[in-house]
């Protein structure tokens, strides 16, 4: 390709709303413009590395056993509500309507309509299993797009969707794909974390996210150094352990109903901070937090040790649905006949109490007394607190013990990249994708769902691979692999001359490459390279050539002064390392 040939519109200024590196990159190399805020166009140079990771997925999907499928981006509502999904996901839903008034949706993804697919087809367990993926554009109401291909309303996504006839064999779908991640991360040349994951309104059994460790990223994960875990903090857990009475009360060898909940003034105090302080003096560890919620309209009380923070996602697990929100003050009152700061759950029946498990076995315990002004002591949970269920539900902290090894945990942000579900029969069920197993009975396809965010993947590349220059492509994606520089264009002139017969003898040799042919300062085509990020340069100049050289420079790397005739040997070999 010769540059004057294509578009690449590089930017000497960031644009004043790019707020991340990899954003700005994006933008300043030419490779996207913004159509409006998470509305995008991919440039030619874009739209390359678009498709050079698209060959890669496609690749490895086909690899691992996947089927390619095309699914329609508009969908009916009717699928959605019978997988029972149109509420708990209508706030990403972009809607559409016919000239008959008919309601549509535009796709945010697509388990409803590959299950109703399989569902029509698919009757026998002599046709599992299956696996199908698709490469296509989705459309999410995002509150807040931002982030450029980060956080978009219409994006490129891969979506896999697998069907076995037994949970065994659909555990060796789901690791057929999350090996062929692994794979795929590697070749776009991305240093990408798997870890635990929440499977959140996907629901399932269990799920990984493939993170990419970078401080702009919008997901916290928990690790240890050590690589026995690592889990986003929605999905951590640690082995810190759980609450014990005080040593006053542990020393007294007094049984646990000798010292029954005391109620005692505490006026103008209503934080956990505040009871810390004097003249009460009961650290955050040994008090109880009572959060109220409202779960489908109906009043719950959620209970966690004073020093930790509930995490919402885990509650979403714990009670099934995300149909919930902290209740407000007035409801609060009407509930308890108390306000924040003095409510507990000694004594309550009236209802359904959770309990984060540090909380388990707590003695000696201090909380609200649902009277204003006034909390109870001595409290043991398990003997005065009615509680419907143990869950684990709290946010972990680093520093706090490796649940596999004991080691410190560590918390760095990172950028979601993949997301592999193993989901059960939920979809199926629902959908009635079900088959007829060896004795003639009919069951429900055991599913998985499998997800990277192609426009994603690009962006994080960038995020990962970059220096105060501009972009560091890996060899794999990059929009061109090498970049000839020559450093005049004249024609007939002999730099000219020379890049030509490289750029032809590279060609040949199926080198993706690109010839600066634009007639300008050399500064500026130095500055425009290393800002795309082009993984090896040529460059030719006057001073160079008359010492029968060129110059190969690889992005990030120093000049290799090396003989003309032996340039294309050099490119070729450092293309291969």
């Amino acid at each position: 390709m010769l540059w004057t040939h294509t578009f690449i519109p590089t930017l000497k200024e960031t644009p004043a709303d790019a707020e991340i590196i990899s954003h700005q990159l994006l933008l300043r190399a030419g490779l996207i413009r913004k159509l409006t805020g998470g509305l995008y166009t991919f440039l030619p140079l874009g739209l390359r590395v678009l498709r050079k990771i698209e060959t890669i997925v496609r690749e490895e999907m086909n690899r691992a056993g996947a089927l390619e499928v095309l699914m329609p981006a508009l969908q009916p509502p009717e699928i959605w509500q019978k997988s029972g999904r149109y509420e708990s996901a209508r706030d990403v839903f972009f809607k559409a309507r016919d000239r008959a008034k008919k309601e549509w949706i535009l796709g945010p993804t697509h388990e409803e309509v590959i299950t109703t697919l399989v569902a029509n087809e698919i009757s026998s367990y002599r046709q599992l299993p299956r696996n199908f993926y698709q490469i296509q554009t989705k459309f999410r109401d995002e509150i807040r797009p931002r982030f450029g291909l980060m956080r978009a309303k219409e994006f490129i996504m891969k979506d896999a969707y697998s069907f076995d006839a037994s949970d065994e064999a659909a555990q060796a779908s789901y690791q057929k794909m999350y090996d062929a991640y692994v794979r795929i991360f590697q070749r776009c040349g991305l240093k990408a974390m798997p870890v635990e994951a929440d499977t959140g309104v996907m629901g399932g059994k269990f799920s990984h996210e493939f993170m990419v460790p970078a401080e702009t990223g919008e997901s916290e994960v928990a690790y240890c150094e050590t690589g026995d875990y690592a889990a986003n903090v929605e999905k951590a857990i640690s082995r810190l352990p759980s609450a014990e009475p005080p040593a006053a009360e542990q020393n007294s060898r007094i049984t646990q109903h000798a010292s029954l909940p005391e109620k005692f003034a505490t006026p103008g105090v209503l934080t956990i901070d505040a009871l810390t302080k004097a003249p009460y003096n009961v650290p955050a560890e040994q008090q109880i937090k009572t959060l109220v919620y409202l779960v489908e309209s109906k009043i719950v009380l959620i209970l966690m040790r004073g020093d930790h923070q509930l995490n919402e996602a885990k509650l979403t697990g714990t009670l099934g649905t995300g149909n919930f929100r902290a209740a407000t003050e007035e409801e609060i009152f009407s509930a308890l006949g108390a306000h924040p700061g003095s409510l507990g759950a000694v004594s309550v029946t009236k209802f359904r109490v959770y309990a984060d498990e540090m909380l388990r076995g707590g003695r000696g315990m201090t909380t609200g007394a649902n009277e204003d002004g006034f909390h109870l002591r001595n409290v043991s949970v398990e003997r005065d607190i009615s509680v419907a269920k143990w869950a684990e539900l709290r946010l972990v902290t680093a520093g706090e013990p490796c649940p596999a090894c004991g080691q410190p945990l560590k918390i760095r942000r990172a950028i979601e990249v993949g997301h592999v579900f193993k989901l059960g029969a939920k979809y199926s069920e629902a959908l009635e994708a079900l088959f007829l197993d060896e004795a003639g009975k009919q069951q429900p396809a055991i599913m998985g769902c499998y997800g990277i965010g192609v426009t994603r993947t690009m962006q994080a590349v960038i995020e990962q691979c970059q220096d105060k220059d501009g972009i560091i492509w890996p060899i794999s994606v990059a929009p061109f692999t090498v970049c000839i520089t020559p450093l005049n264009i004249n024609p007939g002139n002999p730099l000219i001359l020379l890049a030509e017969k490289l750029y032809q003898e590279l060609l040949s040799r199926g080198v993706d490459v690109i010839l600066d042919n634009r007639d300008e300062r050399p500064g500026v085509k130095f500055k425009d390279s290393e800002l795309i990020g082009f993984p090896i340069r040529v460059g030719i100049g006057e001073k160079s050539l008359a010492r029968g050289e060129v110059e190969i420079k690889r992005r990030g790397g120093v000049l290799i002064p090396i003989k003309a005739e032996e340039a294309v040997g050099k490119v070729l070999e450092l293309l291969k390392q």
